[in-house]
């Protein structure tokens, strides 16, 4: 018996009638099926390759394209709107550029806008890098301030930045490139930025507007993806076991934390927080510790200060609970108290900090009043 066959209305071919495929009430043939014909990336309706309103490796149908995309006016790259950046300096310019196009047209601003994330340059020795982001408010949004506070740092190359923050009334964000511990303490001038922002109208902790985020980079916790949840999940652990103690460190209020740093909830096993938190707490990146960056963990449960000692106790602060979740075991860390961990802590700052928020082993100190 003969077999059965059709003509592929695109290339010709005939071809056996079992490999048809129909579409748009064209017979076509494998080929020409899976070569002129794309699935929209959104909806799953399947096009005309010459009707893909998107690009090769995100085909869109035009009515998905319409609801949810875009592309940079300048390279023409395909954008989701949620990631298309916009010039805030024009309000009335709503063309959308891509981060790198962006990036590009933002450089030599004073205060960039939310989207700004240049190449990151890293100061010191790792892998462990610690990148600050203080808030300041109360001084005004202005680029002359942010232009005074930059000189004092970006002397010879980048190591600030400002941005725009939409969570504070009347200031803007200070953001520092990667760098070590000994680099912050040593080598940035943290002591003239605090005193720059003060003398300019600034206030931090005062303003009660104002965050104070520590990222670490996630290779510093190992050098393996399995070494490094095991250690995170350590880190998480110890803010739930020290929660107390944590809080009365932050200088937050426990309202403040429920809506900007909130914790993921106590579990008896390291993993089992980490697991919790990577099933997709409710929370997001307005965690206590968020773990929403593919590249850094970021440590949100400080208020902001303009105070140097504070500044500078926090991120040691930071370093040590690294210190534990790196060297300890999930045992040994649920065994250890606050006592211990604070015994362990030998930084001067740390330890002034530490005796002024009475969270140390000896007699507290009096404190300066927080800026």
């Amino acid at each position: 018996m003969r077999e059965k066959t059709f003509v592929c209305e695109i290339c010709q071919q005939t071809c056996p009638a079992a490999q048809r495929e129909e579409f748009d009430d064209h017979p076509l043939c494998p080929a020409c099926f899976s070569g002129e014909t794309v699935v929209c990336h959104v909806c799953g309706e399947r096009l005309w390759r010459d009707d893909n309103a998107g690009d090769a490796q995100t085909p869109l149908c035009q009515n998905c394209y319409d609801r949810y995309y875009t592309n940079c006016v300048r390279c023409g790259t395909l954008l989701r709107e949620d990631e298309a950046c916009y010039d805030r300096d024009d309000p009335d310019d709503e063309e959308p550029l891509c981060s790198v196009c962006y990036n590009r047209t933002a450089r030599g601003r004073a205060i960039q806008d939310y989207y700004y994330k240049p190449e990151p340059i890293f100061y010191g020795d790792g892998p462990r890098f610690f990148g600050v982001e203080l808030e300041v408010d109360a001084g005004g949004e202005t680029a002359s301030n942010a232009r005074e506070i930059l000189k004092l740092a970006n002397t010879d190359q980048e190591r600030i930045y400002c941005k725009h923050d939409g969570s504070l009334d009347d200031g803007f964000e200070i953001v520092t490139h990667p760098m070590s511990l000994q680099y912050h303490k040593a080598q940035m001038p943290w002591e003239e930025i605090c005193r720059k922002a003060v003398s300019l109208g600034y206030s931090s902790h005062l303003a009660g507007t104002c965050g104070l985020h520590v990222h670490i980079s996630r290779t510093a916790f190992g050098p393996g993806e399995e070494q490094q949840d095991a250690a995170v999940a350590r880190v998480l652990y110890f803010f739930e076991k020290h929660w107390e103690e944590l809080l009365k460190f932050s200088r937050r209020t426990r309202r403040q934390l429920e809506r900007w740093a909130a914790r993921y909830g106590y579990q008896d096993q390291p993993m089992e927080i980490l697991d919790h938190a990577k099933k997709g707490c409710a929370c997001g990146r307005y965690a206590c510790v968020n773990l929403t960056n593919r590249d850094t963990v970021e440590f949100r449960i400080f208020r902001g200060t303009l105070k140097y000692n504070t500044l500078i106790a926090t991120l040691q602060l930071v370093d040590r609970i690294c210190d534990v979740a790196i060297h300890l075991s999930d045992d040994e860390l649920k065994a250890m108290s606050w006592t211990t961990f604070v015994s362990g802590c030998q930084e001067p700052e740390l330890v002034q900090y530490l005796k002024e928020r009475r969270l140390y082993i000896n007699e507290p100190v009096p404190a300066e009043e927080e800026i």
